[in-house]
């Protein structure tokens, strides 16, 4: 077996579906199927006993592809609350069950949670690009580009 710490993750560990492999860096490992892995990685953590750590509550955040900004929209508190969350671990029971509720609806079909994840996700995308506008030859020519993402 390997532990898996993909994400901050200390506590997954893999007993097969990866193959060995050297490396010009060294030893590594590949996972197969990582979307799948990945699914079942985030129906554990939403089944498993006791709060979720900090690693756990990023990972299914992640998992769901919001930002620390989108999810404490959804949750009702700022960016910084959820930072610390992930970076101290000490998720609010509240806070622990939705994000375990919202995966959990999203990956079984719950249309109006998706539609809602999915366009929390839009907005954030959106509200991270920029036009850049640049002159050649006595014209304007604009252009949309992705600014970086914050965490």
């Amino acid at each position: 077996m390997i532990r898996y710490n993909d994400a901050g993750l200390r506590n997954v560990w893999l007993a097969n579906g990866y193959e060995r492999r050297r490396t010009a860096y060294g030893n590594a490992i590949a996972v197969r199927d990582a979307d799948a892995l990945a699914v079942a990685i985030c129906q554990a953590l939403t089944r498993k006993q006791g709060r979720l750590t900090g690693g756990e509550l990023r990972y299914l955040r992640q998992a769901l592809r919001l930002s620390q900004k989108s999810l404490a929209r959804l949750l009702g508190n700022s960016e910084q609350t959820v930072a610390l969350w992930e970076k101290r671990g000490a998720v609010p029971l509240w806070a622990d069950r939705n994000l375990r509720l919202l995966w959990m609806a999203k990956h079984e079909g719950n249309a109006a949670i998706g539609r809602t994840i999915d366009r929390l996700n839009t907005v954030e995308r959106l509200l991270n690009e920029r036009i850049v506008l640049e002159e050649k030859r006595g014209r304007w020519r604009p252009r949309v580009e992705a600014a970086p993402l914050a965490a």
